[in-house]
C-alpha cells in the first residue's frame, strides 16, 4: 500500500477533470440544447469502451505548501473506443470550459488525437463545439506578444484525409480554426438550429459588412447548400448515428478492403416496378430515389450531400454486402444536368471511393453540362472538365447503367471510355453530341427556311431523325453494349460487385491524397 496516497490523488484529479467546467456550465450547455463531450462520447461509442488520453491535463492552482486547491482541465478530450464493435479515435472539444477557445485549451492534445489515428490506422472522429484556434485577442495580453499563426498538427490532419476515414459533427458555435478541421474531413454534419460555423463570428462580421446573426450567418442551411458540410440533422442523437452508418461501409483504413456487409437480400431479386420507372414522355421527369432503393440492398441506400449540387445524388449502397459507391441525376433538378456545383461535388465524391477503393455505379440521366448565363458565370465548364478529370483518373472498377439521356461532354463522362466498359442500357436509352429537339432548327435552318410549308418539314424532318433515336441501333453498332431488361439491373449489379470484390487493392492513393 505504499503508494495509496497518489492513487488517491490520481483518482481526485480525474473526478475534477470529469467535472468539465463545473456544474453551472453544464446546466448552461444543457440548457442551451446541446451535450456535454463526455455525454457524447457516451452516445457516440459502444458502451464502457472509451480509453481516454490526457485525462489528468489541464490547468492546476497549488497552494503554498504545494497540495492542489483547484483543477481546470483542458477544454480537449480525445481517447480510443469501438463503434459497432470497430476501433476508433474520438475527440472532443468541451465549451464548458472557456467555451473551447483553444486558449484553454492544449495543442498537443489534438495533434496526438490525429496522430494516433494515422500511425494505429483508426477512423478518427471530431466533435466540435468551439473555435479550435489561437484563442481570442486577450491571449496576446497574457503571452506579452503576437506570433506569427501556425495551424498545430495540420500535417497530420491532411496526411489523414489520405489514410483513415474522418468524420466532423459540428456541434456548437464552430468558427475559426475549429470550421477549417469541420471541413477537412470526408463527411461533416451539422446540428440544425444548435450549431453554427463561421470564418468568423457575427461580431467580426459587423465589423466589416452587414449584421448578421448566427443562423444567417452560419447556420445549416447555409452551409448544406454551398457543400462545405454534407448535411444537417435534427439532433445529436441522429448525427452519432449517421456517423455509424458512414463508418460501416468503409474500412478502417486505406490499408484494407472495405468490408462486407451482411446479405439479407436476393441478388436476383427483381422489381416490375422499374419497366414504368422512366416515362415514355421524354419531357417528363421522375424520381431517381425509388429506383436507386429498388436496385441496392434493402434499406443499405446512405444518402450524402443531398442540399449540395442538388442534380446530383450520391452515397453508399450495398449490393450482396459489398459496399459501392453509387451516382445518379435527379431529373427534378435542371432536368439531371450539371451545375458547377454538382461537378464539385462529383469530384469529392469519386476522390472518396478512390481514396478507400469502393466500386462505383453510376446511374446515368445526364442531359449535359447546365447552359445559360448563371453557367457561364459559375465556370461550370471548368468545373466539369475537372469532374472529368476525376472520372477519368479514378481507377476502381466503374459499372454504368444508362437509365434514360447521355447528352454532350457531360453525358460522355459517365465513365472513362478507354477502360473496359462495364456498362449496360435501359430500353428508355437516348444519348447523342446533343438532345434531337434542341438542336434541329439549327442543322436544318437552311432546308426550313427553303420550304414552302416550315412547320410540315419540321415534322418530317423529326420523324426521320426518330426512326435513327432507337437505342437499338446503336446496339446494332456495339456502342452500346447491352440493352437491358430494366428488372434484370440488380442481378447484374449484384454480378459486378462480386467481380469487383478481389480487384480492390488496399494501399494510398498517391502523393497528393485526398483533399477536402
Amino acid at each position: 500500500m505504499v503508494w495509496e496516497p497518489e492513487i488517491e490523488e490520481l483518482h481526485r484529479r480525474q473526478e475534477l477533470a470529469r467535472r468539465m467546467g463545473g456544474p453551472e456550465k453544464v446546466a448552461r450547455q444543457h440548457a442551451n440544447g446541446r451535450l456535454t463531450v463526455r455525454e457524447r462520447i457516451g452516445k457516440l461509442l459502444d458502451a464502457g469502451t472509451f480509453r481516454e488520453v490526457g485525462s489528468l491535463a489541464g490547468q492546476a492552482r497549488y497552494a503554498d505548501d504545494g497540495t492542489l486547491e483547484d483543477f481546470t482541465p483542458a477544454n480537449f478530450l480525445f481517447g480510443r473506443g469501438r463503434l459497432n464493435g470497430r476501433p476508433v479515435i474520438v475527440g472532443g472539444d468541451d465549451f464548458t470550459v472557456r467555451g473551447g477557445a483553444a486558449d484553454a485549451g492544449i495543442f498537443q492534445k489534438q495533434i496526438m488525437a490525429e496522430q494516433m489515428a494515422n500511425e494505429l490506422r483508426l477512423p478518427i472522429v471530431r466533435l466540435i463545439d468551439g473555435t479550435g484556434g489561437g484563442g481570442s485577442v486577450k491571449s496576446y495580453e497574457a503571452m506579452g506578444f503576437t506570433y506569427v499563426p501556425f495551424n498545430p498538427g495540420w500535417d497530420w490532419v491532411v496526411a489523414n484525409l489520405a489514410t483513415v476515414p474522418v468524420v466532423s459533427l459540428a456541434l456548437g458555435p464552430v468558427a475559426g480554426l475549429g470550421s477549417a478541421r469541420a471541413v477537412s474531413s470526408h463527411y461533416s454534419m451539422i446540428v440544425k438550429g444548435t450549431a453554427q460555423m463561421f470564418i468568423a463570428g457575427p461580431a467580426v462580421v459587423a465589423r466589416i459588412g452587414p449584421s448578421l446573426d448566427k443562423e444567417d450567418l452560419g447556420g445549416a442551411a447555409v452551409h448544406t447548400r454551398a457543400g462545405a458540410i454534407d448535411d444537417e440533422v435534427a439532433s445529436e442523437e441522429e448525427a452519432f448515428e449517421r456517423t455509424r452508418r458512414f463508418l460501416s461501409y468503409l474500412p478502417s483504413s486505406v490499408h484494407e478492403a472495405p468490408p462486407r456487409g451482411a446479405r439479407r437480400d436476393d441478388p436476383a431479386r427483381r422489381d416490375d416496378s422499374l419497366l414504368s420507372a422512366i416515362p415514355r414522355d421524354r419531357k417528363q421527369v421522375y424520381k431517381i430515389r425509388p429506383v436507386i432503393e429498388t436496385l441496392v440492398d434493402q434499406g443499405s441506400f446512405f444518402e450524402m450531400g443531398r442540399r449540395h449540387g442538388r442534380s446530383l445524388v450520391t452515397g453508399f449502397a450495398r449490393l450482396d454486402g459489398w459496399p459501392v459507391a453509387l451516382i445518379a441525376t435527379d431529373p427534378f433538378v435542371f432536368g439531371g444536368a450539371w451545375d458547377a456545383a454538382a461537378a464539385q461535388k462529383l469530384i469529392r465524391f469519386v476522390d472518396l471511393a478512390e481514396t478507400f477503393h469502393l466500386p462505383v455505379v453510376h446511374l446515368v440521366d445526364v442531359p449535359g453540362f447546365a447552359v445559360g448565363p448563371e453557367a457561364e458565370k459559375s465556370a461550370t465548364i471548368r468545373h466539369g472538365a475537372r469532374a472529368l478529370a476525376a472520372v477519368y483518373q479514378a481507377s476502381v472498377p466503374w459499372c454504368s447503367i444508362i437509365l434514360r439521356r447521355a447528352f454532350g461532354v457531360a453525358g460522355a463522362g459517365m465513365m472513362n471510355h478507354a477502360r473496359l466498359r462495364y456498362r449496360y442500357a435501359w430500353p428508355s436509352g437516348d444519348w447523342g453530341s446533343l438532345p434531337m429537339e434542341g438542336g434541329i432548327e439549327v442543322a436544318y435552318r437552311a432546308e426550313l427556311e427553303a420550304a414552302p410549308d416550315p412547320a410540315a418539314r419540321m415534322a418530317e424532318i423529326q420523324a426521320r431523325l426518330e426512326r435513327m433515336r432507337s437505342p437499338f441501333r446503336t446496339a446494332e453498332h456495339f456502342s452500346v453494349e447491352e440493352i437491358i431488361d430494366p428488372r434484370e439491373t440488380r442481378s447484374l449489379l449484384c454480378e459486378f460487385a462480386n467481380l469487383a470484390a478481389p480487384l480492390r487493392t488496399p494501399g494510398l492513393r498517391g502523393p497528393a491524397g485526398y483533399r477536402p
